[in-house]
């Protein structure tokens, strides 16, 4: 599990593709500290496992279903990733809980820049954009943000980010056009997921009664 507070915008050292799998090599440096083959990091958002560390690089496999989902399959040497270590109980959590499982890689559609501060905004489609609310949590490339502008009728969300933000995380770089992994949030969507099986349900139990063939 993450919390979204980005600790590391870290370069990819190497990428390679062995049997259909994809690997990738990151130097994490001091992020690397402590860090033991099969736990989990989370790469621009997604959660992946550590194969091998030495040195203050780590590898991780990443399977088809990753590089097809996520912004991870398009990654080169010299690209760079927010890096998240997974939390451990009794930590603070500054942003929201994440538990990495990416829904979709997003557009980016619009992007307003000016002094210290920038206005982000991409594409989200059915059925992800109905987890969205305004003030609500999203996380963008594994960074805990607030949608600060949802327009439905579009599908798009805005995020709007701080000078600490652009520092820390490598969103200060993205453009128009650029993909970046979203992940809602998970408690929004247990909520809107359930009122929508009970609004199902009590619309099939009205039909059924109207019609005589009810409980």
């Amino acid at each position: 599990m993450f919390t979204g507070i980005v600790q590391g915008h870290c370069p990819v050292v190497e990428v390679a593709d062995d049997g259909g799998v994809r690997t990738l090599t990151v130097a994490l440096g001091e992020l690397a500290d402590g860090l033991e083959t099969g736990a989990s990091v989370a790469l621009n958002g997604t959660c992946v496992t550590a194969t091998s560390v030495s040195e203050g690089n780590a590898r991780f496999d990443l399977v088809r279903e990753t590089t097809s989902l996520t912004n991870l399959g398009a990654l080169r040497p010299g690209d760079r990733v927010n890096v998240e270590r997974s939390f451990r109980i009794g930590d603070e959590v500054g942003g929201h809980i994440l538990s990495g499982h990416v829904a979709c890689a997003v557009q980016v559609s619009a992007v307003q820049t000016s002094e210290g501060h920038r206005l982000v905004s991409v594409a989200v489609d059915e059925p992800w954009s109905r987890y969205l609310t305004p003030k609500g949590f999203i996380a963008l490339d594994g960074a805990s943000l607030t949608v600060a502008e949802l327009d439905r009728a579009s599908g798009t969300a805005t995020v709007s980010l701080i000078p600490e933000t652009l520092a820390r995380t490598g969103l200060g770089d993205v453009m128009v056009g650029d993909r970046l992994n979203l992940e809602v949030d998970s408690r929004t969507q247990a909520v809107v997921d359930t009122v929508r099986e009970v609004l199902r349900d009590s619309a099939w139990v009205r039909e059924a009664l109207a019609a005589g063939t009810g409980p």
